[in-house]
């Protein structure tokens, strides 16, 4: 099935709360971008996402850390394509240490995990993958 993932790192601009802690809906938008770009893989259109049917936020996320999401498809329909998605903190910085130090971690920690369903309407779909 189809996968892609994304690198990057989280600005000051994205944390939300108090101690530079980011919202999970940042996350979330990650995924969403991941999808879409499935969605163009597969289809070769951005569809729709339908919702999600698990979100779990496991850890938090703060800003200049390095977040790694990826996303795959897990079951496809006529229109439909389940996909799993995962967020990994792969870099946190080390302000103890001084204002530009990080440490790229031995073990990346997972901060959230969800599965979600995304559509594509027959009429939209372009690719010879798509079950037709």
């Amino acid at each position: 099935m189809e996968k892609t993932m994304t690198r990057l790192r989280v600005n000051a601009a994205d944390a939300h709360y108090g101690g530079q802690l980011v919202d999970g809906a940042w996350i979330l938008k990650l995924f969403g971008d991941l999808a879409t770009e499935l969605l163009i893989r597969y289809d070769g259109d951005e569809g729709l996402f339908a919702g999600y049917e698990n979100i779990e936020f496991l850890a938090p996320v703060y800003s200049g850390e390095y977040i790694e999401a990826s996303a795959r498809i897990i079951q496809t329909g006529k229109t439909s394509r389940k996909m799993e998605f995962e967020a990994l903190k792969i870099i946190s910085p080390r302000t103890d240490i001084s204002d530009s130090a990080a440490d790229l971690l031995d073990s990346p920690i997972r901060v959230c995990y969800a599965v979600g369903t995304c559509v594509t309407p027959v009429e939209k779909q372009r690719s010879s993958r798509s079950p037709m």
